[in-house]
């Protein structure tokens, strides 16, 4: 009976989005974790949604102790932001293992991340405003708006690369057009907090097509081409190898590196160091990839046309 239960249970890699898009920490550290958690979850009939709630209380926790010029408590928000990533990483995982993806599940995603950080700027504010004033509130402010871009266009082409991967039922890739019919269909009276999500998912959207005309130029004639069909196979292979490069750097605008980044400083005693490297390092790293992968969508749009 032990034996078939095991059998029964879903594999790790099939709970994952694929290797392309995998982070060495994550592989090895978060996706083990945040896949017993998906199994303990799923055993108790948690779903992912009231997983990704869950993580929004550990990380705002997190925040909270980072407020403090005390280590034991600094530690301690370093452990509660790592607990709420492995969950954060548990939802996604259980929603693949369970089929229950929905899009108000990948709004509330990310999400997750937004309370995250938005508790960890206040604390770190409140806690430098007596020896910085105002500067360290224009710091943070003009990080968190860079840190909202960089963000949103790793997770962009994040999905791009899993939708020339996988297609479409592989990756999150959403364009406002088809968001707008669907939000038009909901009513505030019924719908009133996925329209809410919706509002905000949908402006996201929009900003992230607004930096990469290209890609929808590309999008845009692929799909007169091909009469919406999907992408043959020799675009779809050849556009992988020119993309796969970029998730490294995708990966390190995402979490891993920017939580190193804000342990260290945090620790140290100089957490205003987490804003100058959003402001400067990260946003290198974006310019940079944004201006590679439009080039590479120029390069495939002549390819198509020739």
């Amino acid at each position: 009976m032990t034996n078939n239960i095991k059998k029964s249970r879903p594999s790790i890699e099939s709970t994952l989005k694929s290797a392309d898009t995998e982070e060495f920490i994550d592989i090895y550290f978060y996706r083990p974790i945040g896949y017993r958690w998906a199994l303990f979850f799923d055993k108790l009939g948690v779903t992912p949604n009231q997983i990704s709630i869950a993580s929004i209380f550990l990380g705002v926790g997190a925040g909270i102790c980072f407020y403090y010029h005390d280590l034991y408590l600094n530690l301690l928000g370093v452990f509660l932001l790592v607990w709420a990533n492995s969950y954060d990483s548990a939802d996604g995982q259980l929603a693949r293992m369970t089929g229950q993806k929905s899009n108000l599940g990948r709004m509330l995603d990310g999400a997750c991340g937004d309370f995250w950080f938005i508790s960890i700027y206040l604390a770190i504010v409140f806690k430098m405003f007596p020896y910085w004033s105002f500067w360290i509130l224009a710091l943070a402010a003009a990080a968190g708006y860079f840190h909202s871009k960089q963000a949103a266009m790793a997770d962009y082409y994040r999905n791009i690369h899993l939708f020339f991967l996988k297609g479409k039922s592989g990756s999150e890739l959403d364009n406002t057009k088809d968001l707008a019919e669907k939000y038009k269909a909901l009513s505030w009276e019924n719908n009133f907090m996925v329209k809410t999500f919706e509002t905000f998912y949908l402006r996201y959207t929009g900003n992230q097509e607004k930096a990469s005309p290209k890609f929808q130029l590309m999008q845009h004639s692929l799909h007169k081409k091909y009469q919406g069909e999907a992408a043959p196979e020799w675009f779809r292979s050849e556009f992988r190898s020119l993309s796969l490069p970029l998730m490294k750097y995708t990966n390190i605008l995402s979490f891993n590196t920017r939580a190193i980044v804000l342990f260290v400083s945090v620790l140290t005693g100089f957490p205003w160091v987490y804003f100058v490297f959003e402001l400067t390092i990260l946003n290198f790293i974006l310019v940079y990839m944004i201006k590679k992968h439009e080039s590479i969508c120029v390069k495939m749009t002549k390819k198509l046309l020739e």
